[in-house]
């Protein structure tokens, strides 16, 4: 077998392993979801034993658990969820989170673990410092906060994430605002703070770090900002002025993760190796499809952000329309909608020729090599 030929069958089982765990019907499967642990165990050589794992909260403070480092996601999440008294039958709107602290107490969200996913293997896998395993709520759109407001537990994590957040310059609330939630947060008014959060700018948003996009030439700095159907980018350009660009999610139509190679990232004195990555999705602009291209190394996790957004939409357009017959896919899986189109004003970019693709599920298993072909 040549390099050019092992490189290309390589790829090709990472996309079909991807590919697989966008189906439900696998994802029921006790078989393969075994198959799916046993993997991420070999690929890193851990072995199956009792671990302490702390849990990382929004407010800063950790939660110590023990569990078996062949347990996955949806496991430790049940186990935690316990411990601080979460409601179960809650837990679809809360998820575990690959989370690091860089310069400055910036926080970075790395990826959203799969309920397949183990975290013990991910987080010693990770290869970065201050990396930790972290609790979040795991839904964009910021009404969704409704349907906690009876779990004193729930909101107190929403309440935690509210604060971090604006502290975080994640959401952005006026001086008004800001004055107003202050004083909310002196009375421990929390149900009162989070109604006034859900008029603040971006609130309930997850924000990725600092990345570069294609438009309005390739090379742009850009910050983006998703939720509440809309993904918000505010692009450096090159004469150094900002530009803000909004796309609703009703007018995005595919996208997709490429794995463009391997780079070197210099924080202070840590050097990293890591994934460079892009996502690029097509999009509605004057009755056209055009591309719009985001090179950052969470692009995975953008994916999952999507994916989540769709799928609200859909829930959402089935529970204003019950008597049209629309498949809500479950959490976390492949996802296809058909939602009428929005006809509101965007942002222009240049077009773009492109075959269209599909989106891509997360990647959650180390590189395959050359004796696994």
């Amino acid at each position: 077998m040549t390099a050019s030929m092992a490189d290309k069958r390589r790829d090709q089982l990472e996309q079909y392993l991807q590919k697989v765990t966008m189906d439900a019907n696998m994802l029921r499967s006790d078989v393969f979801i075994d198959f799916l642990k046993l993997v991420q165990l070999d690929t890193f050589s851990i072995t199956t034993k009792t671990a302490a794992l702390d849990i990382f909260l929004p407010d800063g403070r950790n939660i110590q658990i023990e569990i078996l480092t062949s347990d996955t996601a949806e496991r430790v999440l049940e186990v935690v969820s316990h411990k601080i008294g979460l409601c179960q039958e809650l837990l679809g709107y809360f998820g575990l989170f690959l989370i690091r602290f860089r310069k400055e107490g910036k926080l970075s969200v790395m990826k959203k673990l799969a309920d397949f996913e183990l975290p013990y293997v991910s987080l010693r896998s990770a290869g970065m410092e201050n990396c930790k395993v972290g609790l979040r709520k795991w839904y964009m759109d910021p009404s969704l906060d409704s349907m906690l407001m009876d779990c004193t537990a729930a909101v107190d994590l929403i309440h935690m994430q509210a604060l971090q957040d604006i502290e975080q310059e994640w959401a952005k609330p006026t001086q008004a605002q800001r004055q107003k939630l202050e004083a909310l947060q002196k009375e421990d008014n929390q149900t009162k703070f989070l109604e006034l959060s859900q008029e603040v700018r971006h609130y309930g948003y997850l924000q990725l770090d600092p990345c570069t996009c294609d438009y309005p030439e390739p090379g742009c700095g850009a910050v983006l900002s998703v939720g509440n159907d809309e993904i918000s980018c505010c692009i450096t350009l090159p004469d150094n002025q900002t530009q803000e660009i909004i796309f609703q999610m009703s007018r995005v139509k595919c996208w997709k993760v490429t794995f463009l190679g391997t780079l070197l990232d210099v924080d202070g004195p840590q050097r990293t190796l890591n994934q460079n990555l892009e996502l690029r999705f097509q999009y509605s602009e004057d009755s056209h499809w055009q591309w719009f291209v985001i090179y950052t190394k969470q692009a995975f996790l953008l994916s999952s952000c999507l994916k989540k957004m769709i799928s609200e939409k859909t829930v959402k357009l089935a529970a204003e329309n019950p008597e049209m017959q629309i498949e809500v896919p479950e959490q976390g899986k492949s996802k296809k909608c058909h939602i009428q189109q929005s006809q509101k004003d965007s942002s222009r970019f240049p077009p773009r020729k492109s075959k269209i693709e599909i989106a891509k599920a997360d990647c959650v298993f180390g590189t395959i090599k050359e004796e696994d072909l």
